[in-house]
């Protein structure tokens, strides 16, 4: 044979290279891995390539060259050990010009590799088809260009139908065998799911909560999935039961437990470049209801609010009740706890950050732990007492809160909301109706450019409206869900009379620490407690109570 002739064949390898992923679109059926193999080892035979050894990438784009199977090949290439590289197309080799080039045109060439591409019949070193090769190149990269474009379109239309547009499936979730469009809950994983937030509602930073799980040899996401025989891209671990922190922090971020979907977090820099980025929460599109939810939405927002509050445990490992809540009421910084092994239960207590042991911008603000937990307890007792006694005066006071004008407002920013939407929506067809005006030559190109640049500031200016409404209207919605989350804390602290970490995290939202006051003779602090949802509350009285209900009754019967 004469392949048997060629210098140094038969000590180094015929590397066969094969690629499949989703650019190749209808494609698909006719370049798969198993079809490739076959012309490829057919091909070796039938023209006395010796050793030959088959490599290949399942899934991933030819628009990048960080591919498993290609590196591997690419190792033994640059270590010599690799005469010649077959591949059954040029687009399987990869579908980026540039970088195909600089392999086929300077780094084969320089290891004295030959390359071959089957259906182009190209053979670098014999010199065929080479002349062809560059368009060939330019080609496959503009199929992929316009592959990713339609791709992004079908995601597009996919949302605009109220749709998830992501295949991957959280942890506590599965999707329905018939139908993968529906996720239904994964209650095994889904106990954990609820147990993770709970442990955060009870203080619990994600490297503690990791921490526990792996101690109760609970499964991470990775290993369970492939204990239940469900396939992953990640490889097995190799402790089953180490949960990592940032595994936790994902789960605590992600809204789609709360049973929505949410569209569009990340996006690609470029089709050629598959760096993940992030997308500002406002870009998100957030479609409720399309689940059942693993937690409710209440727990959700709490437990964001709680984590934008780090809570950092003292060198002692102790940490109070109120870590990450307590300010100071004159400078706004938050008080630190002090549990040094020296001290005492209840010689353990807060100061200002800013007080810096006298030389600081501020002064100290001192409470001892047990003291303010006294205090806390006080307070919340008496809210609770009364809530459960009077919740239809407490929701009339509340209610109270909200002025006319407040009411007018958020009524208004829907007026506003919708009328920015439709005006929004109409402007898009008018540029349209006046883009095909100016090639069809009824308008100028300058009469155009100053119509579109006019609309187009109008389009923005109503777009900021559109943001500003829509935050208007979340903060509203917001507030109903936290008095809500207030009343049922306020149930659960009357059952159990006592505090903790999940009923303060769940009732308290801030509390301020005045400096000491010693102008009577005896050392005062003013501790001031805001409540999630209401704020700062006094318990009425028999008569204000009275007189609330007379003014309610008045604006119902003039309502």
């Amino acid at each position: 044979m004469a392949a048997a002739n060629k210098s140094g064949q038969e000590e180094k390898i015929t590397a066969l290279y094969g690629r499949l992923s989703d650019d190749d679109g209808v494609d698909i059926e006719s370049n798969s891995i198993a079809n490739q193999r076959t012309i490829l080892q057919d091909y070796a035979r039938k023209n006395g390539y010796l050793h030959p050894q088959f490599f290949c990438d399942d899934g991933v784009s030819g628009t990048t060259f960080e591919r498993p199977g290609f590196k591997e090949m690419e190792a033994l290439v640059e270590a010599g050990k690799v005469a010649t590289v077959i591949v059954k197309d040029l687009s399987r080799f990869g579908r980026n010009y540039l970088e195909v080039g600089r392999y086929l045109e300077v780094v084969y060439p320089t290891l004295g590799v030959k390359f071959i591409a089957i259906q182009e019949n190209v053979d670098t070193l014999a010199g065929t088809g080479t002349e062809m090769m560059p368009f060939h190149n330019i080609f496959n990269e503009w199929y992929a260009a316009q592959t990713s474009k339609k791709i992004r379109a079908v995601w597009a239309m996919k949302a605009s139908k109220g749709k998830r547009i992501s295949s991957a499936v959280p942890y506590g979730y599965v999707k329905d065998p018939d139908d993968h469009e529906k996720w239904h809950i994964d209650e095994p994983a889904a106990q954990v799911v609820r147990k993770i937030y709970a442990l955060c509602l009870a203080g619990r930073g994600p490297q503690q909560i990791a921490n526990q799980l792996e101690d109760e040899r609970i499964m991470c996401p990775t290993a369970y999935r492939l204990n239940v025989g469900r396939p992953g891209s990640h490889l097995p671990p190799s402790n089953p039961y180490v949960w990592s922190p940032e595994t936790v922090s994902r789960i605590l971020a992600n809204r789609q437990y709360t049973g929505c979907t949410v569209n569009f977090k990340t996006t690609s820099v470029s089709y050629k470049v598959h760096k993940e980025v992030h997308k500002p929460e406002d870009e998100w599109q957030i479609i409720p209801n399309t689940q059942d939810s693993i937690i409710d939405e209440n727990t959700w927002l709490r437990v964001q609010e709680l984590r934008s509050n780090k809570r950092r445990p003292t060198a002692t490992g102790r940490k109070s009740l109120f870590s990450g809540l307590v300010y100071c009421y004159d400078c706004g910084a938050k008080l630190h706890f002090s549990a040094a092994k020296s001290l005492k239960r209840n010689q353990e207590h807060f100061r200002c950050a800013n007080y810096k042991s006298g030389r600081g911008k501020c002064t100290i603000h001192f409470i001892r732990d047990v003291v303010l937990e006294k205090i806390v307890y006080e307070a919340v007792s008496g809210l609770a007492d009364f809530v459960r006694c009077y919740e239809s005066d407490f929701l009339i006071m509340q209610e109270q809160k909200k002025t006319i004008m407040q009411k007018k407002g958020l009524q208004t920013a829907k007026n506003q909301l919708e009328q920015a939407r439709r005006r929004v929506a109409e402007i898009d067809r008018i540029i349209s109706r006046i883009y095909e005006d100016n090639i069809s030559g009824k308008i100028s190109d300058e009469r155009f450019g100053k119509m579109s640049a006019a609309y187009e500031a109008e389009q923005k200016e109503l777009e900021k409206s559109i943001t500003a409404c829509e935050e208007k209207l979340k903060e509203a919605d917001k507030a109903a869900i936290d008095l809500r989350m207030l009343l049922n804390g306020l149930r659960e602290f009357s059952m159990v009379r006592e505090l903790t970490p999940t009923i303060v995290n769940t009732l308290i939202q801030r509390i301020e620490i005045h400096n000491n006051d010693k102008s009577s003779g005896h050392c005062y602090v003013k501790v001031d407690i805001y409540f999630t949802a209401v704020g700062m509350i006094d318990i009425p009285t028999k008569q204000e109570l009275e007189r609330l209900r007379a003014d309610y009754l008045k604006r119902m019967q003039s309502a």
